[in-house]
């Protein structure tokens, strides 16, 4: 497991009975985490706490004084990465700070390149969300950025992101589309990049209405991106949450995909976690499986 402990402006409070309690900046809010099945202590109030419906989705009852939206820092690699905190009605905050370790992970191998004389970085972040990686992408130095989201929404929240982390010079280019469409329209392009970092859901609807299941979406998905990869292509990662594929799955497929073609590099798959300070406990935060250029 990779353990994402190097935030200052987050901390993972403590964890039980389906719940989880953080600090985010100077908010403390509780959200409900299924793998968190263990008891715990009694909680002082926090600023809010989401609440499940019987009907589905759910609700924050802010019980402090909470803002609307707030923002957070992580001194990435590269240098300060600066995120939007918005808590959503679907429990979210707009941010995974377990991917912190991924945000690290592809900023120093963009360095390396760089400082190897590597000028062609080009890189691909599908469902891409918030941004969180793009800025990290953008921040390190990458001659471009691609960001795809179906989201019209989620785009101009990266936007946000990338402004707040001082990355308004980076060539990013934010596109509103449906990732399947788009992999496969830049495969017609001839179009490649030096890495692509993907965090497909576990279900969902397409712009048609097509149902999105991820154990039937994954495998041609991977291998169609596996398409883009530059033969001086860097990393490629993938990020599985609310899944039950285990990292040897995720490994299996990487192997079955990129594995096919003579490439030099390491295929990984590992659990993600976040430390709890309280009580030593380490959450499960979903899956990363990666092909690392050696």
């Amino acid at each position: 497991m990779q353990i994402a402990n190097h935030w200052k402006d987050f901390e993972l409070l403590d964890t039980g009975l389906g719940m989880k309690r953080e600090r985010w900046g100077k908010y403390i809010l509780e959200r409900p985490d299924p793998q968190a099945i263990w008891p715990h202590d009694p909680w002082a109030r926090p600023d809010a706490r989401y609440i499940r419906s019987d009907r589905g989705g759910g609700n924050w009852d802010i019980l402090g004084r909470l803002p609307q939206q707030w923002t957070v820092s992580y001194d990435s690699v590269a240098g300060r990465l600066t995120f939007v905190i918005n808590p959503t009605g679907f429990k979210h905050t707009g941010l995974f700070p377990e991917q912190a370790v991924n945000w690290d992970l592809m900023e120093q191998k963009i360095l390396n390149a760089r400082a190897a004389g590597q000028t062609e970085l080009r890189m691909l972040n599908l469902f891409a969300y918030t941004g969180a990686a793009t800025c990290a992408l953008a921040k390190a130095g990458a001659s471009e950025v691609v960001h795809v989201d179906a989201s019209k929404g989620m785009v101009a929240k990266a936007k946000d992101n990338i402004h707040l982390s001082g990355c308004d010079q980076a060539y990013v280019r934010f596109i509103v589309d449906d990732v399947q469409k788009f992999v496969r329209r830049e495969i017609r392009r001839g179009r490649q990049y030096e890495g692509i970092i993907l965090d497909p859901p576990a279900y969902g609807r397409g712009p048609s209405g097509e149902l999105w299941q991820l154990e039937d979406a994954l495998y041609p998905l991977l291998d169609e991106c596996r398409q883009l990869l530059s033969p001086s292509a860097l990393f490629f990662i993938v990020n599985v949450y609310a899944s039950n594929l285990a990292p040897g799955v995720i490994k299996t497929l990487l192997q079955l995909t990129l594995g096919q073609e003579a490439r030099q590099g390491v295929i990984d798959c590992q659990e993600l976690g976040l430390p709890s300070n309280q009580r030593g406990i380490v959450l499960p935060c979903g899956v990363s499986g990666r092909w690392l250029a050696s």
